[in-house]
């Protein structure tokens, strides 16, 4: 299977079943078959699934007969760490080069309650750094 991001252990399909985990927040090996674009037959799911539990990605509860699958890491963990890495990697770890790349890419207007917002944010984050230091 190809590798689609750079220091990123997961093939396409393991990214593409940690998507609809992280989208559902849990689902059957079923659920995830009827998910995924051109999917593969069930016992190659469960086989990701198997990999997937190997590799410490997922952890899973028994529902009757059935297995029900959950990322093992937090959304907003798993979000920080991926994106630490892509401003690492993309960006030479600057902080505003990536916020001006974001900001070019979705080609939006921002409103001013949400510059308000980010402003808010920067200074929370400014204070951080402060007490840190």
């Amino acid at each position: 299977m190809s590798r689609t991001r750079p220091g990123d252990d997961l093939s396409r399909r393991e990214r593409q079943v940690m998507d609809i985990l992280y989208r559902r927040g849990h689902a059957t090996a079923n659920e995830i078959l009827d998910e995924l674009p051109d999917p593969p037959s069930y016992s190659a799911v469960r086989s990701i699934l198997r990999i997937l539990g190997e590799k410490g990605r997922i952890r899973h509860r028994d529902d009757g007969t059935r297995y029900v699958y959950l990322p093992a890491t937090p959304a907003e963990k798993a979000r920080n760490g991926v994106l630490r890495r892509v401003v690492q990697t993309y960006f030479g770890g600057s902080m505003e080069d990536a916020l001006t790349a974001l900001l070019r890419l979705t080609d939006a207007e921002v409103g001013e309650a949400e510059l308000q917002r980010l402003r808010e944010k920067i200074r929370a984050a400014e204070a951080r750094d402060t007490r840190e230091e």
